[in-house]
C-alpha cells in the first residue's frame, strides 16, 4: 500500500470515528431546543445553562468532588500495591494484583450490582461517601497499571547504590523511587478521574437516588425530554479529558505511560 492510501485510510478512520462527536458538538449549539442535526441557527447557550442551571451546576459539582476524591482514593489503593508488587516477588502480591484488576476486568454491571449489595448489607446505601469508595474500588486498576509500568521502569542499580551507602527502605522510597514514579502517578490519577467523572451504572447503583451526578443527570433528564444541554455536557466531558490527557503528553511521555514503545527508550 502507497504512502498516501495509508494516510487516505487513517484520514478515513479519524473521521469515521470522529462523525459522532461531531453531530453531537452540532447538537450543542442548536438554536432550538431540539436535539437536531445540522443544527437550526448557532447558540452557545445551552453550555452557559450548565453553570446557570442549579440542577446542571449541582451535578457538575458533585461529578468534580466525586472522580477527584475516587482517583486521589484509587491511587492511594493502587500505590502500595505496585511498590510491594516492585519490591517483593512472593506469590502471594501476584494474588493481591489479580484483585486490584479484577474490578475493571468484570462487566460494569456485575460490579455495580456487587457494590449495591455491600453498602445495602451495611445499612449505608445511598451515603453519598459509598459512591467515592465504590468508584476509587472500581478505578483502581488504572493507577494499578501506570504505577507498575513505572516501578518496573527504575533502574535497580540505583537503588541498590543507595542501600550500599547506607540509606534505608524509607530514605530510598523518598529520594529515588518516589520522584521518578511520579509522572506516573499523575498519569493514573488522571486517567481515574476522567472515567469516573463519565461512570453512570456504579454511580447510579449506589446513589442513584440520593446524589446526582452529571451522567445520572443526563439520565434523569431524558424522562422529560430532549435538551440540546444534555449534548453541552458531552461536549464538556470530551474537553476535559482532552485538556487532562493533552498535559500528560505534552509535559509527559504518554506513550511510555500507556506501556507502549518510546523513542526515549532508545
Amino acid at each position: 500500500m502507497s504512502r498516501f492510501a495509508t494516510r487516505l485510510t487513517f484520514a478515513g478512520f479519524g473521521l469515521f470515528l470522529a462523525a459522532p462527536l461531531a453531530v453531537v458538538a452540532g447538537v450543542a449549539v442548536n438554536e432550538k431546543k431540539s436535539l437536531t442535526f445540522p443544527p437550526e441557527g448557532f447558540s452557545l447557550a445551552w453550555f452557559g445553562e450548565i453553570f446557570t442551571n442549579p440542577e446542571w451546576f449541582n451535578a457538575l459539582i458533585a461529578s468534580l468532588v466525586v472522580a477527584a476524591t475516587a482517583s486521589i482514593l484509587a491511587v492511594l489503593i493502587a500505590l502500595p500495591i505496585a511498590w510491594f508488587l516492585w519490591r517483593w516477588h512472593a506469590p502471594w502480591v501476584r494474588v493481591v494484583q489479580v484483585l486490584g484488576l479484577a474490578p475493571f476486568i468484570l462487566p460494569p454491571v456485575i460490579t455495580a450490582l456487587g457494590f449495591l449489595a455491600f453498602w445495602s448489607e451495611l445499612g449505608v446505601y445511598g451515603e453519598p461517601w459509598t459512591v467515592v469508595i465504590s468508584h476509587g474500588i472500581f478505578f483502581v486498576t488504572l493507577p494499578l497499571v501506570t504505577l507498575t509500568l513505572g516501578f518496573d521502569a527504575i533502574d535497580p542499580t540505583l537503588v541498590e547504590a543507595a542501600s550500599t551507602m547506607g540509606a534505608d527502605d524509607r530514605t530510598v522510597l523518598g529520594t529515588i523511587v518516589f520522584p521518578l514514579i511520579r509522572p506516573y502517578i499523575i498519569s493514573g490519577l488522571a486517567f481515574a478521574f476522567v472515567l469516573s467523572l463519565n461512570e453512570y451504572i456504579v454511580a447510579y447503583m449506589v446513589v442513584g437516588f440520593t446524589v446526582e451526578t452529571l451522567p445520572i443527570k443526563i439520565f434523569n433528564a431524558l424522562r422529560y425530554g430532549y435538551t440540546p444541554t444534555m449534548a453541552a455536557v458531552t461536549v464538556l466531558f470530551v474537553a476535559i479529558a482532552a485538556v487532562v490527557f493533552g498535559l500528560i503528553a505534552r509535559f509527559g511521555d504518554l506513550p511510555k505511560l500507556l506501556g507502549a514503545w518510546s523513542p526515549k527508550d532508545e
